[in-house]
């Protein structure tokens, strides 16, 4: 006994005692994790049995801990679950005056009590009809009191546990899930429940329970330190908020990485991703394993049916073929009894693809085999090898479950050794759905179904794989990806043509989106320089499909029907320089009929004229997709946005006034493009200004072409003050908590552009964020050609393509003072 838990008893088991010595422990730096659980556990016993005793209990009554309680697993916020069991001899009201003198002395110090008062039959009873708290009385421990009644308890508890494992497990199964669909899976939530999230910690409480059942049981590699790194991260978490919480948030992060000894916020999500991810396999593995089990126990009794009543032994157990040394048994995917892992250094990859390629699951007991045995493939590998990695990342959605596999044993890293960098690596940007690892194997997973648009699919699939391989390493990831993909491709037998294109398309996998969306498409500039970097036509295609299944398996946020059209025209444009096409020149092109229309009108009347036009995906589409090309699954075909033309006589300020007024109607700015028409005299004189929008609304439906037109005029002739009208819409919604954004950033773009000088905005996304770029310009006395507008969750790239009032580009000093002025405005 420590001398803290003697100071305890020694203050005759009193509340300020107890707190005392309670908070020391706490404090106590040299003694953390399951030591200190343990000591926290004991002190509360011996405290809480000095309550039981000072209340002179009647016969035949105990104190019991349940739940985590029971399983002395008690964080320094963590409630406790007890239980005042007797045998129901003595009088109701001295039960009560016992439970009284127990539980407020809990009360009187804050702390959180999960409290009952039962029979053993009562107890059997709840639990009977309550899941919950028959998995509580799974873990029941004696206190103080009657031992011998809780000992009865536990083994009918146990007793009934295991009698209706068959409809209990079900049951807990379901909640499971259920769970899991509420709070998300834990190894991919950047702000995760340790506890409640799939791969938490009752998900381990989960499993236990169906080991007790006898009926299955979990792999046992791992998960006591899985289990252990979660509730190390749950004191933690708790001694650095002072509260009961199992939400492991943004801000808590840091000083939860400091209370346990880590190096940074990144590091502890790594090693939590890392215990979840331990703890999801196992669950999948052990529900996988009751199923089966259930499933063969209902079809016995109609096989002995068929039987007539003869039960002559079990029956042979199928083993269909799948390749050679893999087979199909009793649903999983196994080694044929001739298989030899250790003389075939294919068979892990073999294994994988065929079970990837049939739907089924990996047997854990043929992975172990296969991590523990199986020979090393040379470097680099033989030709079948390669063909088997790719079979397996071809494979879709079946993909992930077995690639999941072998990653728990380990084989994974082993045959790629740079993977072990990205391993539960956590993203920080919240339009992140996964971990670099899991998102490189779900850009397999997208880019298997876009295998037909592409003449060399096995490329794609290992570009998809390797595509964001260098965020384990500092600095440009592509940059580093590029290197580390060229080593890789070479290991697994690409010749020197096929890992050059890997390579390249790991180092521009970003090119074609942010070209897309950030620079001016009818720029030469653009063009060329997307020609030059891709090089070929047949690595074109290949970075147009990887493109759009790493934004496919990025997040929702990632893609849209805009950047789908976007991208598709970039494509058409650079394809046809590769072609030997040559590019417009757009300072030539003429306006459209459209927009001479407008323009003569904007000139006679001498106001502004509108015209919108909705844009749909179909007429965006690349003409070489086809229907059956898209991934599976996918929603209806959407307006990628609407297309509003101005024209007004060129004035100052047009660029801030329009910005504000579609921001006033929550009308989100993709691209802007703005140009000068010169009229023929004969139509008048002055210079008109078309501007050419791509907007899409917020919520709900369009505004009329009239108001949006009305406000336009009141906010040039300055009777509508939009700063204003922001700020008020602004102050109308309370801000988020969170962390705090970053200051914007404005930078001079390397664009090699003829045409403009090119800013590139980088900035919290919010209402007007435009209008309060266009005022700043106004202000620099710089004319805005065109602007592009891209946005990811809460940031926002804008590219703006500008010149002088005479259209001429601007020095480089004059560049940098206006990023610095725009950098100081929007600060």
């Amino acid at each position: 006994m420590t001398s803290l838990e003697v100071s305890a008893q020694n203050e005759e088991s009193g509340p300020g005692g107890y707190a005392a010595a309670r908070l020391l422990l706490l404090h106590e730096k040299e003694r953390s994790g399951p030591p200190r659980r343990a000591a926290l556990a004991r002190l509360t016993d011996d405290w809480l049995a000095g309550l039981f005793a000072a209340a002179a209990p009647p016969r035949g009554t105990a104190l019991v801990a349940v739940g985590g309680y029971g399983r002395s697993e008690l964080s320094p916020r963590s409630d406790l679950d007890l239980l005042l069991l007797h045998d129901g001899t003595a009088d109701k009201a001295a039960i009560a005056a016992l439970a009284d003198r127990i539980w407020y002395p809990v009360w009187d110090l804050g702390l959180a009590l999960d409290h009952s008062v039962r029979t053993p039959a009562e107890a059997r009873a709840t639990a009977a009809d309550d899941l919950k708290v028959h998995l509580g009385l799974l873990d029941a421990r004696p206190l103080a009191g009657d031992a011998g009644l809780v000992a009865a308890l536990r083994t009918t508890v146990l007793a009934d546990w295991r009698n209706q494992a068959p409809r209990r497990l079900p049951e807990l199964d379901a909640l499971c899930r259920e769970r899991a669909e509420r709070a998300g899976e834990l190894q991919f939530l950047l702000e995760p429940d340790l506890k409640e999230a799939r791969g938490g910690l009752r998900d381990a409480q989960a499993l236990r329970a169906v080991a007790a059942s006898w009926l299955a049981d979990a792999p046992r590699e791992g998960l006591d330190r899985a289990r252990r790194a979660l509730l190390d991260a749950r004191d933690a978490l708790h001694l650095a908020t002072g509260r009961a919480t199992d939400r492991l948030a943004l801000q808590e992060q840091d000083a939860v990485a400091a209370e346990l000894g880590l190096l940074d916020a990144d590091t502890l999500l790594r090693e939590v991703y890392e215990a979840a991810r331990t703890i999801s396999y196992a669950t999948d593995v052990t529900w996988r394993e009751v199923n089966r089990v259930l499933k063969a126990r209902s079809a016995r009794p109609r096989l002995r049916s068929l039987l007539g009543g003869r039960t002559g032994g079990k029956p042979p157990v199928e083993r269909t073929p799948l390749a050679e040394g893999v087979v199909e048994m009793d649903g999983e995917v196994v080694l044929a009894r001739t298989a030899r892992p250790e003389r075939d250094p294919v068979l892990p990859l073999r294994a994988a693809a065929a079970a990837a390629q049939s739907g089924l699951p990996l047997s854990p007991h043929a992975v172990r085999r296969l991590a523990a045995t199986a020979k090393p493939l040379p470097v680099p590998w033989p030709a079948e090898a390669r063909e088997e990695l790719v079979t397996l990342l071809g494979a879709g959605e079946a993909t992930v479950p077995v690639w999941e596999a072998l990653e728990a044993e380990g084989i994974v890293t082993r045959l790629l050794p740079d993977w072990e960098r990205v391993r539960c690596r956590p993203q920080r940007n919240p339009v992140h759905t996964w971990t670099v690892d899991r998102h490189l194997v779900e850009t397999a997973v997208r880019a298997a179904s876009l295998t037909r648009r592409v003449g060399r699919p096995d490329l794609l699939l290992v570009a998809a794989l390797l595509h964001d391989i260098g965020k384990g390493w500092p600095g440009d990831h592509s940059v580093a990806g590029e290197t580390i993909a060229r080593d890789l491709a070479a290991r697994v037998g690409f010749d020197r043509t096929d890992t050059a294109t890997v390579a390249t398309a790991v180092r521009h996998h970003l090119l074609l989106v942010e070209t897309a969306t950030r620079r001016d498409l009818d720029d030469p500039a653009t063009v060329q320089a997307v020609a030059t970097a891709v090089g070929t036509l047949g690595t074109l295609e290949l970075l147009h499909a990887l493109t759009e299944a790493d934004a496919l398996a990025t997040g929702p946020a990632a893609w849209s029907s805009w950047r789908a059209s976007l991208i598709a025209d970039l494509v058409k444009r650079v394809a046809g320089v590769l072609a030997g096409e040559p590019l417009p020149d757009p300072e030539a092109a003429a306006p459209s009929a459209e927009q001479e229309r407008l323009a003569i009108e904007a000139l006679r009347t001498g106001e502004p004229v509108l015209a919108l036009h909705t844009r749909d995906e179909h007429a965006a589409a690349p003409d070489d997709s086809a229907p059956d090309d898209s991934p599976s699954g996918e929603a209806a075909p959407e307006p990628v946005g609407v297309e509003l033309v101005i024209a007004l006589p060129d004035r100052p300020g047009v660029l801030p006034a329009v910005a504000g007024v579609l921001a006033l109607h929550r009308l989100t700015v993709r691209a802007a493009d703005l140009r000068a028409v010169d009229l023929p005299t004969g139509l008048g004189s002055g210079s008109v200004l078309v501007l050419d929008w791509r907007v899409a609304a917020e919520y709900g439906s369009l505004p009329e072409a009239a108001r949006l037109r009305a406000d336009l005029v009141r906010a040039l002739d300055g009777s509508l003050d939009i700063p204003a009208r922001l700020a008020e819409r602004e102050a109308a919604y309370p801000r988020r908590r969170g962390l705090a954004a970053p200051p914007p950033r404005v930078t001079v773009a390397a664009a090699d552009s003829r045409l403009a000088t090119v800013i590139e905005v980088r900035a919290q996304d919010a209402p007007g964020l435009l209008h309060r770029i266009g005022r700043a310009l106004e202000g620099a006395a710089v004319r805005v050609r065109s602007a592009h507008v891209s946005t990811l969750g809460a940031n926002a790239v804008d590219t703006l393509y500008v010149t002088r009032p005479d259209g001429s580009l601007l020095p480089p000093e004059e560049a940098v003072d206006l990023a610095r002025t725009l950098e100081t405005a929007l600060g």
